[in-house]
């Protein structure tokens, strides 16, 4: 029998009421906490760049696209364990979604331990096939790096599902506090044990992996404390196997969706490292700049995704419909305005990372292409956002793996192979934007006519 829980005033009713305001205050939330989670990197990034070992800049920006690489199947788990618990709460199935709470914790933990036990060992292996430089000690650094920062994957794990489960409930706003916290922990440590102990690129990781370490713990202790649907009971936490079978079914589409778009990344990084380090800093520095935009249409994408999920369970259509389009809009003009600035700033923008005017240039060419078609990529994730909604996540995956790694792999095969030219490479992004964004959206346009067929069928 499900519970009757009294709504939280910090969870969000998305099946009622205002859709426009009720989206900006949950993406607000959600691009805050992406926002600050990508400072953990960027402040390892700036702290290297200004106080580190020579190389030890280049080394962590080798591993961004193998970190995620490794990663990104099990964040993709916990995407579909935030869009099956916000399911059943749109439906008030609220036994369910207590279930998908504790089932979460367990995974995450086990996930965690499986990921730092085989990078420690297989990194070194991968970072060589990757044409790692081996001058100033960029490989080392970059193998260092990897494994103490893998040492912290059940923290960063626990934190990606708790913050997902919260969200689904329409609470974005704890999230974002904790990660404030855990982020200045995170800019004092990286200080005090590169500055103060040297510890350069060992150090930087270390502080990452602590600042995970406490951002997860307040998740588990805001769980603990919980008087409604997602109270977290010790004894209860295993894999419930029908709420891991949900999850599963979405979640792992959409982590290979995910892992295949890191894998393309990756050649795209090799690409790049046939140019030498100082490509290597130049790109990785325009990468992370880059990830600010990034961010600005994947908040607003999970926040489609939340409120598309909680309408499908209340069986809501026309509001899943005006989600879509409201979202479009947002994303879109979020992320030309922020593009333009990006691409006004970017000599100062990458000068806090680097002032080796080599690096310089190839951090430009590549935020040229990037601040000026991003909005393509922002309308691509909206897209991809319905169909996981809607529970379709893999047309999602299906259609974005051919649109974007096909098309990149295919261009570093081809064009770039023949012509091996640093701005072409980066082409293959905004094309491969393009093409999945028409594919999914006339998947979307398709599965949704079904699913409001099926409504009325019911009915």
């Amino acid at each position: 029998m499900n519970q009757k829980v009294k709504k939280k005033n910090f969870e969000m009713d998305m099946c009622n009421g205002p859709i426009f305001i009720n989206m900006i205050k949950f993406a607000l939330g959600v691009l805050g906490t992406s926002v600050l989670q990508q400072l953990f990197n960027t402040a390892d990034l700036l702290v290297v760049g200004n106080w580190g070992h020579a190389g030890a800049l280049a080394s962590v920006s080798a591993t961004s696209s193998l970190i995620n690489l490794f990663i990104n199947l099990f964040v993709g788990l916990s995407v579909g364990a935030g869009i099956v618990v916000a399911k059943h709460y749109g439906a008030k199935d609220y036994d369910e979604v207590g279930k998908g709470l504790h089932a979460s914790v367990a995974v995450s933990v086990i996930a965690g331990i499986f990921l730092a036990i085989v990078v420690w060992f297989v990194s070194p292996a991968i970072l060589k096939a990757m044409d790692t430089p081996t001058k100033n000690n960029v490989l080392g650094g970059a193998i260092t790096y990897m494994r103490i920062y893998f040492l912290g994957m059940p923290f960063m794990l626990l934190y990606n599902f708790s913050a997902s489960i919260l969200r689904a409930v329409g609470d974005s706003k704890r999230t974002f506090f904790y990660i404030i916290q855990a982020g200045i922990i995170n800019v004092i440590l990286n200080l005090v044990f590169v500055i103060v102990f040297d510890m350069s690129v060992a150090g930087v990781a270390l502080a990452t992996t602590i600042s995970q370490i406490y951002s997860s713990a307040r998740c588990i202790l805001c769980f603990l404390r919980y008087d409604g649907c997602l109270k977290l009971y010790p004894k209860k936490i295993r894999l419930y196997k029908n709420t891991l079978i949900s999850i599963a079914r979405v979640g792992i589409p959409s982590g290979i969706q995910s892992s295949l778009f890191s894998i393309s990344n990756v050649l795209i990084q090799s690409s790049v490292n046939s140019f030498g380090p100082f490509a290597i800093e130049g790109s990785g520095a325009a990468s992370n700049i880059e990830s600010y935009l990034y961010f600005a249409s994947s908040s607003i994408s999970n926040t489609v995704t939340n409120f598309a999920s909680q309408n499908y369970g209340a069986s809501k259509p026309d509001r899943i419909k005006k989600v879509g389009l409201i979202g479009m809009a947002l994303s879109a003009g979020l992320c030309v305005t922020l593009g333009l600035l990006g691409f006004v700033f970017s000599t100062p923008l990458l000068l806090l990372y680097t002032t080796n005017e080599t690096a310089l240039d190839f951090g430009r060419q590549r935020m040229t292409i990037i601040c000026f078609s991003q909005f393509l990529c922002s309308l691509m994730e909206i897209t991809t956002g319905l169909l996981r909604g809607i529970f379709k996540p893999v047309p999602a995956m299906i259609s974005s793996v051919a649109g974007i790694c096909g098309l990149r792999v295919l261009w570093v095969k081809t064009v770039f192979a023949r012509y091996h030219n640093y701005t072409l490479l980066y082409l293959s992004y905004p094309i491969s934007w393009f093409l999945s964004f028409v594919v999914q959206g006339i998947l979307f346009l398709y599965f949704f006519k079904k699913y409001k067929k099926s409504l009325k069928t019911e009915v």
